[in-house]
């Protein structure tokens, strides 16, 4: 069957569709019956209780856990157990971690540099322009010559989301970005996510940090025991929550 031309319009501003998404650990049901749409541009926080399946979700999205059935899609490209789709997915999305997971051997700047000139053959010159780009934009660029260990740990993220940057992805994971950090340092990682988010980007944040997600989320989704609860506009979230799961949750965390 051909697609119309809204249909086709409708397909190109997906960026992420998962359809019935499962995943097991053994005979533990982690993730059950994931559904959720993610339109090109949108800012998507995810939030919920340690172990309710937040970080196993965004991780199944780039095939860093596997997911047994259901669908994923990401930018057009069917995740499956094709190498070519995996790598393509991957080229497109990039991933910053809890733990900043930079290699302490390399400078900031060859720790940029690194996954341009292996993965993409960009060539040294261009791999460094574009990596003292994006050092600058994450106001970390006068750090470009030090090791990992000389840094911060609010620096030092700057420096994991600049790396992420530097393959220029149409999409943006963040697995709790900021649970690491000591509280002085959380607002300058803060900062450079919203920056990213006024750049249009497409993200998904699992995140605590609820005046971020009041702040810059298109939505919001609660998830509790391996599924979605809750999926709202900020406002309508935090105000106006319908399940009392999610009121529940917002009363812990917000009180504090």
């Amino acid at each position: 069957m051909s697609l119309t031309t809204n249909d086709q319009n409708s397909a190109d501003e997906v960026a992420i569709q998962i359809t019935d998404m499962n995943k097991w650990y053994g005979d533990f049901h982690v993730l059950k019956g994931i559904d959720l749409t993610v339109k090109r541009g949108e800012k998507i926080v995810v939030c919920g209780p340690s172990g309710s399946g937040k970080s196993t979700m965004i991780r199944c999205i780039n095939d860093l856990e596997k997911h047994q059935s259901g669908k994923i899609e990401v930018l057009g490209t069917i995740l499956d157990r094709n190498p070519k789709n995996i790598q393509a997915i991957r080229k497109d999305v990039g991933m910053c971690f809890q733990h900043f997971n930079l290699f302490p051997h390399m400078t900031v700047l060859e720790n940029c540099m690194l996954a341009p000139t292996l993965v993409q053959g960009t060539s040294d010159s261009k791999a460094k322009e574009t990596a003292l780009k994006y050092l600058d934009k994450v106001k970390i660029r006068n750090q470009a010559d030090k090791y990992p260990g000389q840094l911060s740990g609010g620096q030092q993220q700057r420096v994991a989301i600049a790396r992420s940057l530097c393959m220029n992805p149409s999409v943006m994971l963040f697995d709790e970005p900021t649970s690491a950090l000591d509280p002085e340092v959380i607002a300058e990682v803060l900062d450079v996510m919203v920056s990213l988010a006024d750049m249009g980007m497409t993200m998904i944040c699992v995140t605590h940090e609820m005046g971020f997600a009041r702040k810059v989320a298109d939505r919001v989704i609660f998830m509790d025991a391996g599924e979605i609860i809750e999926d709202d506009e900020p406002n309508a979230f935090f105000d106006n929550p319908k399940s009392d799961r999610t009121k529940l949750f917002l009363s812990q965390v917000l009180e504090h």
